[in-house]
């Protein structure tokens, strides 16, 4: 691909903390970054050289002695010059760090005697995220990432630009990966940042709420009422302490999650779903449309009081990284809401369900059962295909829960009568199929089917399928996915979503049933258009849309 222009990023005029470079558009990142990144290695220095002081200070002693006064010189001499050479080496960092965005590339050259170059094709970007650590939104700087279909780390990561200068560059590279084109008579304007319209807020009382009622509460809640009987049982008062490490692991894990997930928002626009959370440390992510490979909304038994839900994904790039606390917050679509919200997460993932009746089908999904007088194996509701009746032992409580339902866009695999979860992969992105039975499945005459996508936290798994559903599945699942791809004629992100694009009405509108959409801004132009961000953020009638009383 050849994105045009001369390929220089915006800001090259202030070169995002210097000038840019003759050599082809080539720009330095933030003078600061170096020590916004190596704070703490600067901070060891100064306690280390620095910490005779600071404890006569705490103990009010004198701050000069004749023992100290002996030793000073050789402290001075010692930490300035490691000092020195500390921030010798950020200067030389920074200096030979460069990026440029050309050619259909983003590249990052960094090192100083070991060099490397990082690039990545912008129309292979999977995501691109804007990360502000505490420090850096002090200093107004932030970093920014590019994902590829790597399933590592990030490809490329730009740290630190100015904020704006972090948000123009990330427009601009998601125009050129959009397959739009620079204006010829402009070609090194900055390009103009897609509208979006905000679809959904979690307040933060839900959010606390969902720590409150999560997993972990109650096994700490459990094991706690194990201790004290225990105690009374042996009269031995040892076993409180066991709770003390489980108290400790509970607040910090809590701690995470209210700090990555505090004022979750989500938006729409041209470029994708853009996701923005954190107290402290503030993400600002954008997930281009079509490049989510699998969806899992998933439901613990006491959030059931509330009808609450969470989505996870994957995303190529992301990798495995989704059982880390930033890992998993980036693989988090929608931290806690409720089933009109995952409607509506779900609009802006598959805008196409495939089906004239997708609430119906995707709350049989989330909810249902297998009816008992229905035809066997069969869920009169949504359509699944169950567990049949035969295999029951192996499931007493969720064999009326384990399915599957295909729409003409995706698969639905459903599982789990107290963990209920819901998964949905679109048919162009499985990729490989296996049909697994060991022997006690064979006994009954059920298997599993699993289906491989990206690697991250969604393991789409189809739980004891009658063995006849399930050849039936493996052959029709792998014609539909070859008949996907087939139809997916292009890699730009507006090329394929351009008939599909929407604005979808807020949660709470869909569920007060204001007949009135709210009217998003809207954009000039159409995919490959120069100097146009197409294809328009347009209202169209939504087919989630709940019409009277909800499911849950």
């Amino acid at each position: 691909m050849t994105a045009g222009g001369t390929g220089v990023a915006p800001g090259s005029t202030a070169g995002a903390g210097g000038s840019g470079s003759p050599e082809g558009g080539w720009l330095r990142v933030h003078p600061a970054s170096p020590f916004v990144r190596g704070w703490l290695a600067l901070a060891a220095i100064g306690f280390f050289f620095g910490r005779d002081t600071f404890e006569r200070l705490l103990q009010g002693g004198p701050l000069v002695d004749e023992q100290f006064a002996g030793r000073a010189p050789w402290l001075l001499l010692g930490g300035g010059t490691v000092l020195l050479l500390t921030v010798l080496g950020y200067v030389l960092s920074w200096y030979f760090t460069r990026y440029q965005v050309a050619e259909g590339y983003v590249r990052v050259n960094t090192g100083v005697v070991f060099k490397q170059q990082r690039q990545a094709r912008l129309d292979r970007v999977q995501a691109i995220d804007i990360v502000q650590p505490l420090l850096a939104r002090i200093f107004g700087l932030a970093e920014l990432r590019f994902e590829v279909a790597d399933a590592g780390e990030s490809a490329v990561r730009l740290a630190y630009l100015r904020a704006e200068e972090a948000r123009q560059l990330r427009a601009t590279i998601l125009s050129r990966a959009a397959g739009v084109l620079p204006d010829p008579q402009r070609p090194e304007a900055p390009a103009v940042e897609a509208p979006e319209h905000a679809v959904l807020t979690v307040p933060p009382s839900r959010l606390v709420g969902s720590l409150l009622l999560s997993e972990q509460s109650f096994f700490v809640v459990l094991g706690g009422a194990m201790s004290v009987v225990l105690s009374a049982v042996t009269e031995n008062r040892s076993f409180y302490f066991y709770l003390i490490p489980a108290a400790l692991g509970l607040v910090a894990a809590y701690w995470s999650s209210f700090n990555k997930g505090y004022n979750f928002t989500a938006a729409v626009s041209p470029d994708g779903i853009r996701l923005r959370y954190g107290l402290l440390d503030t993400q600002a992510q954008t997930l281009p449309p079509g490049r989510i490979q699998a969806l899992r909304v998933s439901q613990p038994p006491l959030w059931r009081i509330f009808g609450w839900y969470r989505i996870q994904v994957n995303v190529a790039g992301y990798g495995t990284s989704g059982g880390s606390g930033e890992g998993s917050a980036r693989t988090t679509l929608l931290p806690v809401g409720t089933h009109a919200e995952v409607l509506t997460m779900l609009s802006l993932v598959l805008p196409d369900p495939g089906t004239p009746e997708p609430v119906r089908i995707f709350t049989a999904g989330l909810t249902g059962l297998a009816d008992p007088a229905g035809a066997p194996g069969q869920d009169a509701d949504g359509g699944f295909v169950t567990t049949p009746r035969r295999a029951r032992l192996l499931a007493p409580l969720g064999w009326r829960r384990n399915g599957f339902t295909a729409t003409d866009t995706a698969l639905l695999l459903r599982s789990g009568r107290w963990w209920r979860h819901l998964v949905v992969v679109p048919h162009q992105r499985t990729q490989s199929i296996a049909l697994q039975q060991g022997p006690l499945a064979r006994r009954f005459g059920v298997a599993d089917l699993v289906l491989h996508t990206t690697a991250g936290p969604v393991s789409p798994r189809l739980i004891q399928a009658g063995l006849d559903e399930g050849r039936a599945l493996f052959d029709a699942q792998s014609a539909r996915a070859r008949a996907a791809r087939k139809r997916q004629s292009s890699e730009h992100w507006l090329d394929q979503v351009r008939q599909n694009t929407s604005v979808i009405e807020p949660a709470e509108a869909a569920q007060a049933g204001d007949p009135v959409p709210r009217q998003p801004p809207q954009t000039a132009g159409s995919p490959g258009e120069p100097g146009q961000r197409g294809p328009q953020l347009e209202h169209r009638q939504d087919p989630y849309r709940q019409e009277g009383p909800q499911h849950d």
